[in-house]
């Protein structure tokens, strides 16, 4: 694992390019900066500064090279790359309340993004008058959608939102790409069909993944739960309600293998064997050694009469984030067998771990 420092400022998203030399991340306000990776150390080339509102969600797409990010503006821009400069395109999103993620589906020519409006736009270039449009999904959604996630085919898309519901719905459009075959979720898939809706979550969604080969997603919830629903068995649900503080995020590292984090400030690994079989397997962070003193027994009753506890204040914790962790990315390997993937959080760090099956 390496631990990376962009500054004081919460991170509140990031995203790599194909080769992993740089890193797109937004200090927690309407800006993007782009960092190029020399050495350990990593310098600003690049700002995206259109948006007037906090930015919420960025992906790169690493074939076309295009970055999405969407704001709390209501806004969302494809960004190209031309001459050295960023330029940016406005998407044609048609939401009223802020957007809250975004993420390029598999083949790169459509993204979705997810709003407060109660609603996912799936926005598609049209050559014709050289725009972004967006086609809304609103069935059965009532309340924000705060995480998505593409399944490998580029057809079918997860929701996760803060009416306590994971649900899958269709993507498709019928104007940019081929009929879609059947597949374990369903077989009829016109743009919106609704092809799963989990409603007892539990909590907010704060996360969703599909598996490598598509046919089991995981979410985590923010009642401390994580579950995993099996579309190749009946579309059975498995749900592990976890010891530590609520997960924010998580990443499928291969077919059986779950990485998760959140307010712990620390990322956990499960395991999912099927139907039932959904298990903690390790913490992924070493803690630190920390150095305590001998505390006197004046200065215990001094902690006792301050604080109403008897231990000796340490604001630091025994992690490498010193904040929760916000969202989880792909470094090395790929859906199917993730080598090393990344981390970032609310004190400003980026840390790389290595997966360890």
């Amino acid at each position: 694992m390496s631990l990376y420092s962009f500054g004081l400022e919460p991170l509140s998203c990031h995203a790599w390019n194909k080769d992993k030399t740089q890193i797109a991340i937004s200090p927690n306000n309407n800006e993007v900066h782009v960092y190029q990776q020399s050495g350990k150390e990593w310098n600003k080339i690049h700002e995206l500064t259109e948006h007037s509102g906090r930015i919420t969600g960025i992906d790169w797409a690493p074939e076309s090279n295009r970055i999405v990010t969407c704001a709390s503006d209501r806004n969302a821009y494809v960004w190209t790359l031309k001459d050295a400069v960023w330029k940016p395109t406005l998407v044609l999103v048609r939401i009223n309340r802020a957007a809250t993620c975004v993420k390029w589906s598999p083949l790169e020519n459509k993204f979705a993004l997810g709003s407060g409006a109660r609603l996912i736009s799936v926005c598609y270039f049209e050559k014709e008058n050289d725009w972004w449009l967006s086609k809304h999904i609103k069935k059965a959604i009532r309340s924000t959608v705060l995480s998505l996630d593409w399944h490998p085919n580029n057809v079918l898309l997860a929701a996760g939102s803060a009416d306590l519901h994971c649900r899958v719905f269709s993507g498709y459009i019928k104007d940019i790409e081929d009929k879609p075959g059947p597949t374990p979720w369903g077989a009829k898939m016109p743009f919106g069909e609704l092809l799963l809706e989990h409603r007892d979550c539990g909590g907010w969604v704060h996360g969703v993944s599909f598996s490598p080969s598509g046919d089991s997603l995981a979410w985590v919830s923010h009642s401390s739960t994580i579950g995993v629903v099996d579309a190749a068995q009946g579309k059975e649900v498995t749900q592990l309600t976890v010891e530590h503080l609520p997960l924010m995020t998580v990443l499928h590292v291969n077919e059986t293998e779950i990485a998760a984090a959140g307010h712990d400030c620390c990322p956990y690994q499960y395991s999912y064997k099927g139907p039932g079989s959904l298990e903690f397997v390790k913490k992924l962070d070493i803690p630190k050694q920390s150095s305590k003193s001998l505390v006197s027994a004046m200065q215990l009753f001094r902690n006792l009469d301050k604080k109403a506890t008897s231990e000796e204040d340490n604001s630091e914790l025994d992690t490498l984030h010193q904040n929760s962790i916000i969202q989880l990315c792909i470094v090395e390997g790929d859906r199917g067998k993730v080598e090393k993937f990344s981390s970032v959080g609310l004190d400003g760090a980026v840390v790389i771990w290595d997966v360890k099956p």
